[in-house]
């Protein structure tokens, strides 16, 4: 991100820092509605595995207070509302009207409203009280951020002394043959099943593009401990194509 300058990356595009998150809110108002559909086609059905893995590193207990940032449809919201229990609450914030509308109606109806509330928020700037929550998640959404470093400044406030960050995001993997294969699928496949299930080619082509423009592990967790994390960490899955990093605020 160009700061002096006012300029930012959406995609391979660079974009004026005020206009990107229109920009990728225009993305997620478009595949909204197909989202879930799209994830298991993408990953085959392992993004469940990713997420399945972060929701158990966690160490959620009942009674905590959990935010779910860029919650999107809820697929971890769900999950850790049945953690927390009756006196524990578990916030689905998310920048995207539309995203969020999503997860909202499909955790309402599956009958998961008595400790889960809703709220469109800008992970850049939580609308939440300092020391407030035990754990913040953030699942396939950071890279998606404009200034990741005040993000993580605003996640690290809103925790609890001791409360824990998971990030969940694509990352870098180091094996040649599998990137090579990995940005053949990215660029090549990837949005053409975006067009024949969303009728939109483009918001997955950006999608590819914005993992490529997403900071490397070891550099996420530097950002992380700038921001004032400790005892980060990161462990790789799926060869490096995605990456769980944690951290605690002290």
């Amino acid at each position: 991100m160009d700061k002096k300058n006012g300029t930012t990356h959406f995609g391979y595009q660079q974009v004026p820092r005020d206009e990107k998150e229109k920009l990728v809110a225009g993305v997620f108002h478009s595949v909204a509605s197909r989202y879930d559909i799209m994830n298991d086609l993408m990953s085959m059905g392992i993004h469940r595995v990713w997420k399945r893995f972060t929701i158990e590193c966690s160490a959620v207990r009942p009674g905590q207070k959990i935010l779910d940032i860029a919650g999107g449809t809820g697929d971890l919201a769900k999950q850790f509302s049945y953690l927390v229990g009756d006196k524990g609450q578990v916030i689905l914030a998310d920048i995207n009207e539309s995203m969020l509308k999503v997860g909202r109606d499909r955790l309402l109806d599956e009958g998961l409203s008595s400790n889960i509330e809703f709220v469109q928020a800008n992970a850049e700037c939580l609308p939440f009280t300092d020391n407030t929550f035990d754990c913040v998640t953030i699942s396939f959404g950071l890279r998606n951020v404009t200034d990741k470093a005040a993000a993580l400044q605003s996640m690290c406030r809103v925790l609890k002394p001791g409360g824990r960050l998971l990030i969940l995001e694509f990352s870098k993997t180091n094996n040649p043959l599998l990137t090579k294969a990995y940005d053949a699928y990215s660029f090549g496949l990837l949005p053409l099943i975006g067009k024949m299930v969303t009728g939109d080619a483009d918001s997955y082509r950006y999608l590819a593009e914005s993992i490529r423009m997403h900071p490397d592990q070891e550099t996420l967790e530097g950002l992380m401990q700038d921001a004032g994390f400790v005892n980060t960490s990161y462990h790789n899955m799926t060869g490096g194509i995605v990456a769980l990093h944690k951290g605690i605020k002290p």
